[in-house]
């Protein structure tokens, strides 16, 4: 919990520090959306896709007039789901997903976006109808992955809309030789706070 902590507060500070320095276009916010989460397996079986939620704080910091960083922290529900002779069990893995993007904006609000992002897994669970599963121990607490996609950012109000796709990888399992890689589309709103 005091890593995700002074993730919070580096970002803080990092746009507080932009900010100082009389860059007008470095901006905190707020964003949050849906998920469309899978696993994938390799050569072994396919789920299919599970709904999840994000939400979170971002930061949006102008490098120049054409690119800027934007470096986010988000919880993350994601996983996959499958049928098993007519039942349905979810594979709910909640994720601290901390993402750092570059994009490329162009003038007239659409932005190009692609970067890195580190996943912190704050647990694992398997449902099938009621019942629950915890099986953190099976799943490892860190994830690498890709994000790439697009933005478009309303300027005189700050508000705006995300879609991207997240690409994992490194193998999440833990204890066994199956190889899973989270995948995931992203689709969200956002509101940058003085937005110019």
């Amino acid at each position: 919990m005091k890593f995700y902590l002074i993730v919070l507060m580096s970002l803080v500070l990092m746009t507080e520090t932009v900010s100082a320095q009389n860059t007008p276009h470095a901006n905190i916010g707020i964003k949050g959306g849906l998920n469309l989460s899978n696993l994938d397996l390799g050569n072994g079986p396919s789920y299919d896709y599970k709904a999840g939620l994000h939400l979170g704080l971002l930061g949006h910091i102008h490098l120049t007039n054409q690119f800027a960083l934007q470096p986010e922290i988000m919880y993350s529900g994601q996983g996959a789901k499958f049928t098993n002779g007519g039942v349905e069990t979810k594979i709910n893995l909640d994720y601290i997903n901390v993402p750092v993007l570059l994009q490329y904006m162009f003038d007239n609000g659409f932005r190009l976006q692609a970067g890195p992002q580190v996943g912190f897994l704050l647990g694992a669970k398997y449902k099938t109808n009621n019942n629950s599963l915890d099986f953190k121990d099976d799943y490892k607490s860190i994830d690498f992955g890709l994000g790439f996609g697009g933005s478009y950012v309303h300027t005189p109000s700050g508000f705006g809309v995300d879609a991207r796709y997240n690409l994992g990888l490194s193998n999440i399992n833990e204890n066994t030789n199956t190889t899973s890689k989270n995948r995931g589309f992203q689709l969200g709103v956002f509101y940058l706070l003085g937005h110019k």
